[in-house]
């Protein structure tokens, strides 16, 4: 059984800072004011170093991650 990273974004909390988008590009994409739109939840292997480096430099901890079992 192997574990699955997802991120999830916390829509409430989100200020749309973008800094979320500059750190992660490859899953996290701005909409049109700013706000954070992820590409895709799954973190793979090879980002999960970035997706934790993320997370912990959200301003107001808006973006989380998940562990899922698959």
């Amino acid at each position: 059984m192997s574990r699955n990273r997802t991120l999830r974004i916390d829509r409430i909390a989100c200020t749309g800072r973008g800094l979320c988008a500059e750190l992660l590009p490859e899953l996290i994409d701005l909409d049109e004011w700013g706000y954070p739109v992820l590409k895709d939840r799954t973190v793979p292997d090879r980002l999960r170093a970035h997706a934790r480096r993320a997370v912990a430099a959200c301003p107001v901890l808006a973006l989380h991650t998940d562990d899922d079992r698959a």
